[in-house]
């Protein structure tokens, strides 16, 4: 959960250091010189190298041991956020950015790799929502942090955006160190458990799971490939990827279009992401407790396309309205991911579909992230009437198609033989 809370932290500490500032013409675009297309670009080269180096990297945790992979990934990212504090043009941020992508990219779905590990199918979605629910902590922090280091702008001669890159990231550089040597890795090989706990671990997802000493084969990885219903899972997390990105970029840009201005406008992206945090945990725990994963998506996806429909038809100085619609929505934008994805986890029954198909449930869902870094205009504000429509569409399509999976789940599950495991719901 730390570890995705860093993470999620110099992600998405742009879009704080995007205004920080700007009242005093020390922000990150008036510094830099860029203008609001080049930011635009910065952002997206960020999403096209998560992209390209999202499968390989879950490929290398599985070679690699998760332990030392992730150790260095987290060093390489940590370095590059640092590195971001020394940018003065626009070259520098694309590819400093460029490479913070690289590292990030096997971080997510390298970890609902590692769950499968050590849990059942219906233990997922409250761990993954756990750690998905961190990136609402790291909004939050990211706000409060954000304030707090734009009183020291000018400090030794730094601007505060600069600070705020040094100060992220360097916990991520030191945690590397740690999780090198105490994340574990696979129960066959931890130390830690005694031979009965290491059968007991073993047994217990023996033919529902992946094992860590698996080998994946060219049978399974093309079957996995060949799986027409995975990509309805991928389309739906297109869907959620747009609001997942807009909202992480751009939420401090959302909230001074609702009349927060200066450091405020840092300070007031603090409340949604908190109510996020809580809404996440709820919804993915009842999920897991109830066998409901898609009822939890699709209700999350529905609400929170809902929230930004009427958002966007508002008119932009109904500050108060849009700001507890904004809470509404951030939160259940982000409580509809971990069902997501503990049901894609629930439905693969091989080590080549979970090695492959989580980082490419990821991976084509850059699609809606790439979206939701253009969906905000600034031509547009306060209102921002394409942001939040654009959300609403992605979520409400998102809806429909969990629905649509469900009934060729349940479709399924009624032609079965008996004692023929059958499709999670």
């Amino acid at each position: 959960m730390f570890i995705y809370l860093l993470c999620f932290l110099d992600r998405s500490n742009i879009g704080n250091a995007k205004l920080l500032n700007a009242a005093t013409g020390n922000s990150l675009v008036q510094s830099t010189h860029i203008s609001d297309q080049q930011y635009l670009v910065a952002l997206m080269i960020f999403i096209v190298a998560y992209t390209l180096f999202e499968t390989p990297s879950n490929y290398m945790l599985k070679k690699f041991r998760p332990s030392r992979w992730i150790a260095f990934l987290m060093m390489g990212w940590g370095l590059m956020t640092m590195v971001l504090g020394a940018a003065h043009n626009f070259a520098a941020l694309v590819v400093i950015r460029f490479l913070l992508g690289a590292f990030e990219a096997g971080l997510f779905p390298g970890m609902i790799y590692c769950l499968t590990f050590w849990y059942k199918q219906d233990e997922r979605a409250l761990r993954a929502a756990l750690i998905l629910a961190c990136a609402t902590l790291g909004g939050a922090f990211g706000g409060a942090i954000a304030y707090g280091v734009g009183h020291m702008n000018d400090i030794r001669g730094l601007e505060g955006w600069r600070w705020l890159f040094i100060i992220e990231g360097a916990p991520s550089c030191a945690c590397a160190i740690l999780v090198f040597f105490l994340y574990p890795d696979f129960p066959e090989t931890v130390s830690w458990l005694s031979d009965e706990e290491r059968n007991l671990a073993i047994e217990r997802i023996k033919g529902v799971s992946s094992l860590g000493h698996a080998k994946i084969t060219w049978k399974e990885a093309k079957l996995t490939l060949m799986d027409w219903r995975l990509y309805l899972h991928y389309l739906v997390y297109i869907s959620i990827s747009v609001p997942f990105s807009s909202i992480s970029l751009f939420s401090p840009t959302i909230v001074s279009g609702l009349g927060y201005e200066g450091l405020n406008a840092q300070l007031f992206t603090v409340p949604p992401y908190a109510i996020a945090f809580v809404l996440t945990v709820l919804v993915s725990w009842q999920s897991d407790k109830h066998n409901m994963r898609s009822w939890g998506a699709f209700f999350s996806l529905a609400i929170a396309g809902i929230s930004f429909l009427v958002q966007g038809a508002l008119p932009s100085h109904a500050f108060k309205a849009r700001y507890g619609l904004l809470c509404v929505a951030v939160a259940f934008s982000f409580s509809g991911i971990p069902p997501l994805l503990s049901w894609l986890t629930a439905n693969l029954r091989s080590t080549g579909a979970s090695t492959l198909a989580v980082p490419l449930n990821v991976s084509i869902g850059q699609i809606g992230q790439i979206v939701g870094v253009y969906i905000f205009k600034s031509s547009e504000a306060p209102g921002y009437p394409t942001g939040h429509f654009t959300n609403a569409a992605f979520l409400i399509e998102g809806a429909l198609v969990v629905l649509l999976l469900r009934w060729i789940y349940t479709g399924w599950n009624r032609r079965l033989l008996p004692g023929e495991q059958k499709w999670k719901l």
